[in-house]
């Protein structure tokens, strides 16, 4: 299999490198985290340039044309994400045009889809994945419950860690109908609206400046309607949802990653110390070539695991973490590089490569780390 580019999605990502290096860069995430007298952007990200990726078609990139979408698929996501992760541009990106979007093509009704689909592509309606309840990673631990009530369920327990989720106004929640705590089966997806009695959304601020947000659910009524997919199979779904995710998370970091290895070896062409320039420093070099390697190592297992999801393969779930472990061993890496290489100066907030560092650690988390992953792949792979 050639990871190659096709010619519309080579166009896609130069589209997506021009708008978001003039419409979102770095001192954008500057400014939204400094509003509010240093308080912080109340929505986290600017709703003006949401808008505008509708009318790009990358809030769609997911959505079939038959909705209103670009149905330009996982490749030409992730290349989206790229252009993020190399600009740190702050959106909803994730959290609703690949996560919802996913869910909804994957596990939605006719009505469902006719319904949420087109304003995903819109820009018009935000959604949230609350799945994780723990403190580390681990989607199957569910103890939130959905307990029949009239035609419909009453939903009880809490989510940590929703991205977007204090500015959705449509939740995906991982509510168990039946099983033991830590089992697949008897999870069960419901689409919950944000703003219905019994939910409680708590903000919380993360270290890279996105949002993030702890949702409580008291007697929270949903009807039967609500359920996305079958019940007590959301499991099936949500772990596709999240491999999606994971997938457009490496082509994040990955944007971060060459970054952060771009704009350190433009610092090592011009630092000068003992009167040359530390480019020009044998070991510095070694350091800058390992890392190019490691760069491109992790762009083709991302690639890999992109186009997996577009083929809908039996084995995307592995190649989906093995592409989420490398990308975020990269990204740590290369932005450990960077803040090394640029010396003290790299530790203040002066110099943007201290940013690069916090996403990186931040996504890194996010949907599993190393040792989830590497634990995964082990037993996908039947040890």
């Amino acid at each position: 299999m050639a990871l190659v580019l096709t010619d519309d999605q080579t166009m896609v990502r130069d589209s997506a490198d021009g708008f978001f290096a003039a419409e979102a860069p770095v001192a954008e995430l500057r400014r939204l985290r400094d509003a509010n007298g240093g308080a912080g952007d109340a929505t986290g990200f600017d709703r003006g340039l949401w808008a505008k990726m509708a009318e790009m078609g990358f809030a769609g990139v997911l959505v079939p044309e038959a909705h209103g979408g670009a149905g330009f698929g996982y490749v030409a996501a992730g290349l989206v994400q790229e252009a993020i992760g190399r600009n740190l541009s702050l959106s909803p990106l994730l959290s609703t045009a690949i996560l919802a979007a996913t869910a909804l093509v994957r596990g939605g009704s006719p009505e469902q889809q006719a319904r949420y689909l087109p304003q995903i592509a819109s820009g018009e309606r935000l959604f949230a994945l609350a799945a994780d309840e723990a403190a580390r990673h681990d989607p199957h631990h569910v103890t939130t419950r959905a307990e029949t009530s009239g035609n419909g369920f009453k939903l009880n327990g809490t989510k940590a860690f929703v991205l977007d989720g204090h500015v959705a106004d449509t939740l995906i929640v991982a509510a168990r109908t039946g099983g033991a705590d830590d089992e697949a089966a008897g999870i069960t997806l419901f689409l919950v609206d944000a703003k219905a009695p019994g939910v409680a959304v708590a903000r919380r601020s993360m270290v890279d400046s996105r949002n993030a947000a702890r949702v409580t659910l008291t007697d929270v009524q949903v009807d039967g309607a609500d359920v996305l997919g079958a019940a007590g199979d959301g499991a099936a779904i949500l772990d596709r949802v999240l491999d999606a995710g994971r997938a457009c998370l490496a082509a994040e970091m990955l944007g971060v990653a060459g970054e952060s290895f771009t704009r350190t070896v433009d610092y090592l062409k011009q630092r000068e110390q003992f009167g040359v320039k530390i480019g020009t420093f044998q070991a510095l070099q070694h350091r800058a070539a390992h890392l190019f390697c490691e760069v491109e190592l992790a762009r083709s297992a991302t690639l890999r695991a992109l186009v997996a999801l577009d083929a809908d393969e039996d084995r995307v779930p592995m190649f989906a973490s093995l592409a989420k472990a490398k990308a975020g061993e990269v990204a740590k890496l290369s932005t450990d590089e960077g803040v090394q290489m640029h010396g003290g100066i790299g530790m203040t907030d002066d110099f943007d490569i201290g940013f690069f560092m916090k996403r990186a650690r931040a996504a890194r988390e996010t949907f599993g780390d190393l040792a989830f992953h590497g634990d995964r792949l082990a037993m996908l792979m039947g040890y």
